[in-house]
């Protein structure tokens, strides 16, 4: 620990890795919704997947003035109020239910998405910094892993709870709500170091965040880098959001025990990759460990598509194992180009990208209600081969340095 986090911050650092627990959490239980929503509102596949796309869209339209909330109060107030609107959202849930209104769950979702996009904005960047440059990847893939936990316990302990028939999903996400509330109360009043990026204050009030944003997406490698991450989100968000459909179509299992598999086989083996991945980074090049993966995922997906029984099973929890690294091996290589008076503005951004999870999922379910949950594997497949061409980018971009 002492290698990837400085002694002085470690405390800000658990803290802060709280966070990534309770958004993974969050977006995991997402995937519990599509098959709880499609049979309690008698809606398509096509349908249920408006819960990603408006959770993240929620994250497209707040990301930008996300980071410039955080840069204008600091890493500590931006953490409660993106804590304060997902506590909002989660009990919007009790008048949704009561109504068993699906714009309602929306609305809600989307204000969620909006307090989830704040968090992490902040804990992005705020992670990756609280120590040496060299072992940025290896350290947000280490905080990562707590989301990687968070994704495991929330289908089988929300799924197991609304796929047993007694209660309906307000209750969760109720209790979320007040948990979330109890969490902005402590990060209301502790303190939170401000880092050297926090120091150029006066840089960045005389540069306006148009002018910033314009720099940013004028650098032609930082745009591969948020591209790369939005194909790692189609991938990745569509493969969660319609992995119990996926499964149940297949005849392999029921719903109840998907959400279980979901949580402890694909998800927890996601979380000890990630934190496999961790380990990896501390000694091996990161763009060459993303480049295996990016190979590896493009290889999983199709067997999936191409519908070879076991072998497509295999492949579904391949996927599973080595996109774990990908986000945040994408984010802390793209943030590092960036200087640290721009360096909220520019996650900001790169938050941005979970939108392509609603692009992804959209277009799983368009594809499967028109062929097959298998064939739909396809989607994810270009998402992580466009993954596979940035990681190779930057591997010989950093070979001819070196």
């Amino acid at each position: 620990m002492s290698k990837l986090v400085q002694k002085k911050y470690i405390l800000p650092f658990a803290l802060i890795t709280s966070l990534f627990f309770m958004w993974g959490f969050a977006r995991a239980t997402l995937d519990v919704l599509n098959k709880h929503f499609q049979e309690s509102l008698s809606i398509s596949i096509t349908q249920s997947t408006l819960i990603q796309a408006t959770t993240y869209l929620g994250y497209f339209l707040m990301a930008i003035p996300a980071g410039i909330i955080i840069t204008r109060m600091g890493y500590r107030r931006g953490v409660v109020i993106g804590l304060l609107l997902f506590a909002i959202g989660s009990l919007l849930f009790i008048p949704g239910a009561s109504a068993m209104s699906f714009a309602i769950f929306l609305a809600a979702l989307f204000v969620i998405g909006c307090g989830l996009v704040i968090l992490e904005t902040a804990a992005n960047p705020y992670a990756s910094v609280l120590g040496s440059p060299e072992t940025a990847a290896s350290r947000l893939n280490l905080a990562q892993s707590f989301n990687g936990l968070g994704c495991i316990i929330a289908p089988v302990l929300v799924g197991g709870f609304i796929f047993s028939g007694d209660s309906g999903v307000d209750i969760p996400y109720a209790v979320m709500g007040v948990i979330v509330l109890i969490v902005a109360l402590i990060f209301s009043r502790v303190k939170l170091p401000e880092i050297a990026s926090d120091t150029c204050q006066t840089e960045q009030t005389q540069t306006s965040a148009i002018s910033t944003i314009r720099t940013l997406l004028s650098d032609s490698v930082f745009r591969f880098g948020l591209f790369a991450l939005f194909c790692y989100e189609i991938a990745e968000i569509s493969i969660n959001s319609l992995f119990i459909n996926y499964t149940t179509a297949e005849g392999w299992m029921d719903k109840t025990i998907a959400s279980a598999v979901l949580s402890f086989g694909a998800l927890g083996l996601f979380m000890l990759a990630r934190i496999g991945g961790s380990w990896i980074m501390s000694r091996i090049r990161a763009e060459r460990v993303l480049a295996v993966c990016g190979l590896m995922t493009v290889l999983s997906a199709l067997l999936v598509a191409m519908d070879l029984g076991l072998l497509s099973k295999i492949g579904l929890f391949s996927c599973y194992a080595f996109e774990a690294i990908m986000f945040p091996t994408i984010f802390a290589i793209t943030i590092a180009r960036v200087g640290s008076s721009s360096v909220k503005l520019a996650s900001s951004l790169l938050m941005m990208t979970p939108i392509g999870g609603a692009v992804g999922t959209l277009l799983m379910g368009l594809v499967a209600d028109a062929t097959s949950m298998s064939v739909s594997f396809v989607v994810p497949a270009a998402g992580y081969f466009f993954v596979f061409l940035y990681s190779i980018s930057r591997l010989r971009a950093t070979s001819k340095t070196a």
